[in-house]
């Protein structure tokens, strides 16, 4: 490779606090990246390959030869980042060793903002591939900066779910994700699971779309992810003869949350956690006499309708045994779907369970409600 000695010494010679290798040569190689942080006196160098990370230390003079000997007829690209600059060295297919310097002006280190100092469980800094292809993160697994609420979000999601699992000993996980549509959180979830909490993960995203699933299980070949694939499959109705751990539906539409919430509690599944959306049915359905300052503004009774929807899900959970909590995820600002239902199969004393249901009943009566969960649970023999 013509003049590579010379581009890395041009690289080195801004002092880069980051590297990322990249884009391996043959397939078969064992890494798919490595980054590499400045950490004092030594680099800290991440392996990436299929679902496990490697870590060793680099002395800051060792960079150089480091970096060579990796790089050398085993990788196509290098990235180098200082505060002002990234660096790029690409080979290419006629073996020419292209060199690039950039301004940085997209993105913004977090340590420029006391707002984004929180450590999250999806660091920055860490190239999380699902995140780079969402337009998140970049290359260098730093935040795009108009993209920081969505980074956000996402680590508030994982975070819920990381408070219901860390203290368990757990070494093998199901998981079903009901509508998962383009299913860049699913991805998101396995990297948390396998990478993160090193957790043998099998994940099962189901959706309607044809060509969504076809997508979405060539892109998990492409990330090496082999535990977690995707089939068409309807909420109402998806059958299941294998014992699940965790169902997780975000954003599905008014009544199909009900039904995912029934088949988690059918199979009882130890969690539950689901972002409602669109609660149209009680908004229908709701009139009282005694109550109608809470149905005579149109908007209001909208809102009014929505929270008793998740009000009576919540409560629907703990008569079948679930310690429910209803959860703001993300500020208000950032999306008005901003609930999150999390149920936790726990023993429930009767006296709460019977409490919980009549509460239910309660405003069935007072407001003329038939809502779906309800209908579900009476049809299956749940209650009287």
């Amino acid at each position: 490779m013509d003049n590579f000695t010379h581009n890395i010494d041009i690289i080195l010679s801004y002092e880069p606090h980051k590297y990322i290798i990249s884009n391996p040569i043959k397939k078969e190689e064992k890494f798919s990246r490595m980054i590499i942080n400045l950490k004092n006196e030594f680099y800290h160098v991440e392996q990436f390959s299929k679902d496990k990370v490697y870590h060793e230390n680099i002395p800051k003079k060792d960079i150089k030869t480091f970096i060579t000997g990796i790089m050398e007829n085993n990788y196509k690209q290098l990235n180098a980042w200082n505060e002002d600059y990234e660096l790029m060295i690409r080979i290419s297919k006629k073996g020419k060793c292209l060199f690039s310097k950039v301004r940085n002006k997209n993105i913004q280190p977090l340590a420029m903002d006391h707002n984004r100092r929180k450590n999250y469980i999806l660091p920055e800094g860490t190239l999380i591939q699902p995140l780079v292809d969402m337009g998140i993160f970049t290359q260098s697994g730093t935040v795009v900066k108009a993209m920081y609420d969505k980074y956000k979000q996402i680590n508030r999601f994982i975070e819920i779910i990381d408070d219901a699992i860390k203290d368990l000993d757990i070494d093998d996980f199901t998981i079903i994700d009901f509508g998962c549509g383009k299913s860049y959180f699913t991805f998101v979830l396995y990297y948390y699971f396998r990478v993160i909490r090193k957790i043998n993960v099998t994940i099962i995203g189901l959706d309607l779309k044809v060509d969504v699933i076809a997508k979405c299980n060539e892109t998990a070949e492409k990330y090496g992810y082999e535990q977690l694939h995707f089939e068409l499959g309807d909420i109402n109705g998806y059958q299941c003869n294998f014992p699940v751990d965790m169902v997780i539906t975000l954003h599905a539409c008014d009544t199909a949350t009900d039904y995912a919430l029934f088949n988690a509690i059918e199979w009882e599944a130890k969690m539950i956690f689901s972002v409602p959306c669109c609660q149209h049915e009680l908004n229908g359905q709701i009139e009282s006499d005694k109550l109608s300052l809470l149905t005579h503004y149109g908007i209001i009774k909208e809102r009014t309708a929505a929270l008793m929807t998740d009000a009576i899900r919540g409560h629907l959970l703990e008569y079948c045994g679930y310690k429910t909590q209803l959860l703001e995820f993300i500020d208000f600002d950032h999306t008005p779907k901003n609930i999150l239902i999390r149920g936790i199969k726990k023993n429930i004393p009767v006296a709460v369970k019977n409490k919980r249901l009549e509460e239910v009943r309660n405003i069935i009566r007072e407001f003329g409600l038939n809502p779906t969960l309800y209908q579900l649970l009476q049809e299956n023999k749940y209650f009287d």
